[in-house]
């Protein structure tokens, strides 16, 4: 039970930012919005679906070995987070995670509004039972890690024990990133890629 004792006071830690939550969940919303919104300017239409085919082709029906994707996507939320986290060093750097959620909503909308215009049934196919769960999955483990930066900032030293906190709080939600990067490699490989691409 010691095991998990760091993982509840880190999660303690942000859930006690009830405002912070929220107002990013706000922050989130409105970017989802806008991103679905703005879908109709054909350079934000290009840059979508963009988006999209590359992580139709390079994710879902990819040729490449399952795990190199799952290392290539747990490596990309991982740099996320590390901005998230590090942010919690003083207050000045708090004002990166805005624009981190903001374009991750942004996109997120963007790329939800591709799907079900362009890709339609085969789209919807793809949102519901895979990416939507995912990403909202990720976010809601940056959201927690926005929170505990914003929790940490103002009383963060410069010492052994500050550092030693922002390590462990890092591992915590790194932990939590491989887990869902590996429910993602999982859900691949039932519904998407064939057992021969698993070698």
């Amino acid at each position: 039970m010691r095991l998990f004792l760091p993982v509840k006071d880190c999660m303690g830690r942000g859930l006690s930012r009830k405002k912070t939550l929220i107002a990013f969940a706000v922050l989130f919303l409105l970017g989802v919005i806008l991103g679905i919104v703005f879908l109709k300017t054909p350079a934000v239409y290009d840059y979508h679906l963009a988006r999209c085919n590359k992580y139709l082709e390079r994710v879902l029906y990819s040729d490449r070995n399952v795990f190199l994707i799952f290392f290539e996507r747990t490596i990309g939320h991982t740099f996320v987070l590390a901005v998230l986290v590090i942010a919690g060093i003083h207050p000045a750097a708090l004002a990166i995670t805005p624009f981190v959620f903001a374009y991750r909503a942004y996109t997120f909308g963007g790329s939800m509004g591709i799907f079900i215009s362009t890709f339609r049934l085969s789209g919807a196919l793809v949102i519901f039972p895979f990416y939507l769960p995912v990403h909202l999955m990720i976010d809601a483990i940056f959201l927690l890690a926005a929170a505990v930066s914003f929790a940490r900032a103002s009383d963060f030293c410069f010492n052994k024990n500050s550092w030693k906190e922002l390590a462990c709080d890092f591992l915590i939600f790194f932990i939590f990133i491989v887990l869902i990067c590996l429910l993602e490699m999982i859900l691949l490989v039932i519904f998407f890629h064939p057992i021969g691409n698993i070698l």
